[in-house]
């Protein structure tokens, strides 16, 4: 496979979500500094890659944001600094991929987009209405995965409140004392150089708390979003051809066992998290709940 079309499998096909939206994330910013070079080298009168941050990055002025509406979903997958970009994928690894093993790839796209959408409007929200960021509305804009990125986290740990992870210097810590120590740096940050960071930080933490607490009660807000995004995607397969099939009762009597079976290893996989935690689980237990995950969606 070329490098080429192992790229497109990464951004297009990929088998987790996860990776592909650190991909995406990833690409975009090595695509704008690649340009950048080809400017600085050859002295190109025109610098493109400006206009490609400028136009990307969401404005909290509503007279620019009514001017470039596409910029509430690029803002989320644009990052200009090494460092920003790193710590924004090292955290949605390390969430991400418990958040996608439970719940699986769909819900984490929506969490993860739903947050960048909240954090953004939170933050034109804030910049308008009061009087503290007046001063500065006309030219604050926001950048980064991070609002995206605090909702995956809080999600994960409002989905998973007691489960423990390795953190250098300071050993196993509960999920929930790590999203409570990200909500309150945020909280204090409000009012310093990246306030308007810091106030789209809260509002994807917002997202992913309410996301949760909503499924846990039954209720998924994001399906009309998944339904969209399904639709859309039909809209570019091709339609297959008819196929003329017929029942099968005996084969429908062992599907039915085969689903009550696979549901009963589940169960006795949730049971072995709850009580030796995530890394208890064997490598076969592990894909086992990730492949029942996909076939949720």
């Amino acid at each position: 496979m070329s490098l080429v079309e192992e790229l497109k499998q990464v951004l297009f096909r990929p088998r987790r979500k996860l990776h592909q939206f650190i991909a995406i994330n990833v690409f975009v910013f090595f695509v704008i500094k690649l340009i950048f070079a080809v400017e600085f080298v050859f002295k190109l009168p025109i610098n493109i890659s400006a206009k490609v941050v400028e136009y990307s990055m969401l404005p909290a002025s509503l007279d620019i944001l009514i001017k470039r509406p596409w910029t509430l979903f690029t803002y989320m997958f644009l990052h200009t600094d090494f460092f920003h970009l790193l710590f924004n994928m090292i955290g949605l690894y390390w969430f991400g991929q418990l958040l996608e093993e439970y719940l699986g790839g769909k819900k984490f796209a929506i969490i993860y987009i739903l947050g960048g959408l909240t954090g953004g409007l939170l933050f034109i929200a804030l910049y308008n209405l009061l009087p503290a960021y007046d001063p500065f509305v006309a030219k604050a804009q926001a950048l980064g995965a991070s609002a995206g990125v605090l909702a995956i986290i809080v999600a994960t740990a409002t989905l998973l409140p007691d489960y423990q992870l390795m953190v250098f210097l300071f050993g196993l810590i509960k999920l929930k004392y790590i999203a409570v120590l990200f909500v309150l740096l945020d909280l204090i940050n409000i009012t310093g150089s990246n306030a308007g960071g810091h106030i789209a930080h809260l509002g994807g933490a917002i997202l992913g708390f309410i996301y949760i607490k909503q499924l846990h009660k039954g209720r998924d807000f994001g399906s009309p979003f998944s339904a969209l995004g399904k639709k859309i995607a039909n809209f570019f397969k091709r339609k297959p051809k008819l196929k003329v099939a017929y029942k099968n009762t005996g084969n429908d009597r062992k599907n039915v066992k085969k689903q009550v079976d696979k549901q009963e290893i589940i169960d006795r996989i949730l049971d072995k998290i709850s009580k030796h935690g995530y890394e208890g689980l064997t490598k076969e237990e592990k894909e086992t709940l990730f492949r029942a995950s996909q076939e949720k969606e």
